[in-house]
């Protein structure tokens, strides 16, 4: 059946591409019936360009008699149903040469295939057709151009066309429970929402970071919104500098994005759970995190970190200063790996941007005393660790003393994360903990090195008396 759809409509082109000039007389017959369908197509992108109803629907838009428009030996088929309406939009829209040569369209041609293989092309409910066909968002009789305010799909009406679904919770439910409805309203608290809903059509809509024909599940790889996709999709709009021409912000967040310790763990290492740009800016309710708010972004990873600031004594002195608490030292879109370099009172050291020998000294000498027992714990592994690899060179059994160097590991690890108390004395027990046991390590790796020696002491004198007494 629908191949000869197809095959009625390819016979109907000829008449469809005819000119206005020459009375389409189904229009004209429709026109005095008094219907919307005629009334809307006036204003239709296709009239304009000179295609008439047969286009569409078939049939010999010359013919004066309506029997004689109407009849199938002249291809007329009436109103596609299902994905027929979508294969009918496909037989100029996939055609080059149709819409290059006859309406001189810049339009793409793989918006039809790019439908199919997208989240709406899957079967609907009813196991018959697609999700969405064309008509679903670009309207039927009253199609204009996306550029044309009036489109259903312009950047200030996209949102609405797409919440049609979407925002139907009965709808949604019927394809995807997990999914939310309250899309639009989020959307409306974000910067590009209430930009959108100010008149601007630069601000991103939903097509904007999803696509239009080629949609796909944000879970699949090839998918826009996909976690490694997203800084790119992003950087669209945000890495423009002459679109975001205007708007006050830099245009370098990508950039340095990349270089970051999230950036690189995210697009380099391919860790899916390390946080893209929606992670701290949100979804559909994207917004810049506040002096109040970057805290709560950052601790919905870091919430051990987040806690111990919290009761540290710079979160009084942060907030006095309306200063934001994570962003104010690790920085926010090119962040680096967090080492031992950034504590202490050195020129390169973050404390020493506030704390100063002469001024805010109680901190400054708080700095110094954590970074000194940072040093000694990190000093103190690498001495232990080189008398047990030692040990291991010569043949001796260190398994043992290689599982206790882990928890010496492990509470370096905690000493890093106990920084953000800045409380000397909890630091302290963190590092004393590292320390008795690479005090240990290195006792026990000095004995087994002693030991290789005392045996070798005694193998050889043990050699030498048999030697002897073999002679």
């Amino acid at each position: 059946m629908k191949n000869l759809i197809v095959l009625l409509f390819s016979l109907s082109l000829p008449l469809a591409g005819l000119a206005q000039s020459r009375t389409d007389q189904c229009l004209t017959c429709h026109e005095t019936l008094g219907d919307k369908p005629s009334e809307v197509f006036k204003h239709d992108i296709h009239f304009q360009k000179g295609i008439t109803c047969a286009g569409c629907h078939g049939g010999d838009p010359l013919a004066e008699e309506m029997e004689q428009g109407m009849a199938a030996e002249k291809g007329f088929f009436g109103v596609p149903k299902g994905d027929s309406i979508s294969q009918a939009c496909a037989q100029c829209h996939s055609n080059a040469p149709v819409m290059v040569k006859e309406y001189n369209s810049i339009l793409p041609r793989n918006q039809a295939e790019a439908l199919a293989t997208s989240v709406h092309g899957k079967l609907a409910t009813s196991g018959k057709q697609r999700i969405a066909q064309c008509i679903t968002c670009h309207g039927a009789h009253g199609i204009v151009s996306v550029s044309d305010p009036a489109s259903p799909v312009y950047p200030l009406n996209v949102t609405k066309t797409c919440t049609k679904c979407h925002a139907d919770a009965a709808f949604m439910r019927a394809y995807n429970p997990a999914l939310p409805v309250d899309q639009l309203e989020k959307y409306h608290t974000s910067v590009h929402g209430m930009k959108n809903a100010q008149g601007d059509a630069k601000a991103a809509a939903c097509a904007s970071c999803h696509g239009s024909h080629d949609i796909r599940p944000a879970a699949d790889v090839k998918s826009r919104v996909y976690a490694s996709n997203l800084p790119t999709t992003c950087g669209t709009c945000h890495s423009n500098a002459k679109y975001m021409k205007g708007y006050g912000i830099p245009t370098d967040q990508v950039k340095k994005f990349a270089s970051s310790v999230h950036g690189k763990a995210l697009l380099e290492k391919h860790d899916l759970a390390a946080p893209a740009c929606n992670d701290c800016h949100g979804n559909h309710g994207a917004s810049p995190p506040g002096v109040e708010s970057v805290s709560k972004v950052c601790g919905s990873c870091h919430a051990l970190n987040a806690d111990l600031f919290s009761s540290s004594p710079h979160k009084k002195a942060f907030d006095s200063r309306r200063l934001p608490e994570c962003e104010t030292c690790h920085g926010y879109h090119e962040i680096v790996a967090a080492t031992d370099e950034l504590l202490g009172v050195s020129p390169d050291a973050v404390c020493s941007r506030c704390h100063h020998e002469n001024q805010n000294p109680k901190g400054y000498q708080v700095a110094k005393a954590m970074r000194q027992l940072t040093d000694s714990l990190e000093l103190s592994e690498a001495y232990a660790d080189s008398l047990v690899a030692d040990a291991e060179q010569k043949g001796m059994e260190v398994s043992e003393l290689r599982f206790k160097l882990r928890d010496a590991r492990q509470a370096r690890l905690e000493s890093r994360t106990m920084v953000h108390a800045f409380n000397r004395e909890k630091f302290q027990e963190v590092v004393a903990k590292g320390l008795a046991v690479t005090s240990s390590v290195a006792v026990e790796g000095r004995q087994a090195v002693d030991e290789y020696f005392f045996r070798r002491w005694g193998l050889g004198i043990a050699t030498l008396i048999i030697t002897i007494v073999s002679i």
